[in-house]
């Protein structure tokens, strides 16, 4: 990670805005990614403008690292003043672009926003065609992956604790 990203990700950490449950959300969506264990809630709040109906106010919560938490601070901005269809024509790329080029490692953060922009606004607007330049496959969602039979790899490990006496260790 270059030291100008940790920078960048460490400013828009002092000071994130619009995080918290927003009261009273028109929209409301919610993603999970089960490889990095981050999830990511946004609330969105509409109003009428110019005979439109567009974003007012939206806000998230993130279960995350501070890059999630920064894309998604830098994106509740962004979507302020536009429709459901106009944000959900934005990209991830888009969300993050004041924090500079991310790490590769890093990348799935802002699919993150994104999914949960889509989970929040789809039922809203219209889904856009997909961006030609990138075409990628929406995040999974939580319910998608609760839905997903287990796989053999991965899961749950259960260990079994040495019982001594009457305490276990």
């Amino acid at each position: 990670m270059s030291d100008d990203f940790q920078s960048r990700v460490t400013a828009a950490m002092a000071n994130p805005q619009h995080m918290g449950e927003l009261p009273n959300a028109d929209a409301i969506g919610t993603v999970g990614n089960a490889d990095c264990g981050d999830m990511l809630r946004v609330w969105v709040k509409f109003k009428e403008e110019g005979g439109r109906k567009v974003i007012d106010r939206a806000s998230f919560q993130s279960f995350g690292c501070e890059t999630a938490i920064a894309a998604a601070s830098l994106a509740m901005e962004l979507i302020k003043g536009k429709t459901a269809t106009e944000a959900l024509a934005m990209r991830g790329e888009e969300f993050a672009k004041d924090l500079g080029p991310l790490p590769p490692t890093k990348v799935h953060c802002t699919s993150l926003v994104e999914g949960a922009l889509r989970e929040a606004l789809a039922p809203v607007g219209a889904q856009p065609s997909p961006a030609p330049s990138a075409p990628t496959a929406p995040p999974p969602s939580l319910m998608d992956t609760f839905n997903q039979p287990a796989e053999k790899k991965g899961g749950v490990k259960v260990v079994f604790l040495k019982q001594i006496g009457r305490a276990h260790v």
